[in-house]
């Protein structure tokens, strides 16, 4: 059985590589694709690497890959190596390989960083479990975070997505606070300007990060606090099309951890965002904890699955409250 299963996929790598080089051979023969300036369009990019266009914006959506740039009229563009990119992906499918840890291990191995957290950490860690919860809940369990992070963690390394500025803002004091015994605090959002700084600011203030409006990480909701002694990350993103939706039962899909490999990724992940999208904010990798963090204990785990089942209870609990109307 296992001998049959590997020449299958052998079969079907040999057949996706045929595909390829017929492909190429045959762009050598006719000028019917062509590269601009500005990069390959999504059409072009779904020839040379034979997945549908339709693949590849389902692939952008759930999981932050590949990732284009935009020109003036919003039109996506692509660079020559993300054919590289997606080939292997495709050949790691073929070899039986989950799509989400073909995409990770294929971003990884070029080095590229993570346009989004909460895509980054499902990739890297499998076993996570997303739920899905209100806004309301979400907020609840960042809060609770927050709450023990100024309480118990020594000089941690924070992120926080918050995706538009006047969300930041309503918490603002409460992150001057966090920021102000925070090794460095890190926020991201719609913001105009970056804040002036080359390493951790003078005074109780996050450095503000912005983030172009096509950046995957406008969409998520993300906390992160690093330190050796309380490591902790929550991270979702809001699932589209929820305009009539009250602002406390916005919907997100949500993972979370307390396990210290996960919080050091997510960590490392917000990190390369800052860095990618504003390099003058100086080396925030340098900021993280240069101990390496401890492996998950079996207790603790134990412990994480009993409190995402009790997340899910409550944010059940939460959603027929809010449907029915409080009891009198």
């Amino acid at each position: 059985m296992g001998t049959g299963l590997a020449w299958l996929s052998s079969r079907t790598i040999l057949k996706h590589n045929l595909r390829v080089n017929l492909g190429i051979l045959k762009r050598r023969g006719t000028a019917a694709v062509t590269e601009s300036q500005d990069g390959l369009s999504i059409g072009e990019l779904a020839r040379r690497t034979e997945v549908p266009a339709a693949t590849l914006r389902s692939w952008e959506d759930r999981y932050g890959f590949p990732r284009p740039h935009r020109l003036a009229g919003g039109h996506r563009r692509y660079d020559r190596a993300d054919i590289g990119l997606i080939e292997a992906v495709v050949r790691l499918r073929a070899g039986g390989m989950s799509l989400q840890t073909a995409i990770g291990q294929a971003t990884s191995a070029a080095g590229q960083p993570e346009p989004s957290v909460f895509a980054g950490l499902r990739r890297r860690h499998a076993g996570l479990v997303p739920q899905v919860l209100r806004k309301a809940t979400l907020l609840a369990l960042t809060r609770a975070i927050e709450d023990e992070c100024c309480a118990r963690a020594e000089r941690p390394v924070l992120f926080a997505a918050f995706q538009q500025q006047r969300f930041f803002l309503q918490s603002q004091p409460r992150w001057n606070e966090l920021a102000r015994t925070a090794r460095v605090a890190v926020v991201f959002a719609d913001f105009a300007e970056p804040t002036a700084a080359s390493g951790p600011p003078p005074g109780p203030v996050p450095i503000m990060v912005p983030l172009p409006a096509d950046a995957s990480a406008r969409r998520e909701w993300t906390l992160v606090c690093d330190s050796g002694d309380y490591p902790a990350c929550v991270s979702g993103w809001e699932f589209p099309g929820q305009p009539q939706a009250a602002d406390a039962s916005r919907r997100f899909e949500v993972t979370w951890s307390v396990d210290p490999q996960v919080v050091r990724d997510a960590a490392v992940i917000c990190a390369q965002l800052a860095r990618s999208a504003h390099p003058s904010l100086g080396p925030l990798l340098d900021a993280l904890p240069t101990e390496p963090p401890a492996p998950a204990s079996a207790d603790l785990r134990r412990a994480t699955g009993l409190l995402t089942r009790m997340t899910s209870y409550l944010e059940k609990a939460g959603y027929e409250t809010s449907s029915t109307g409080p009891s009198h």
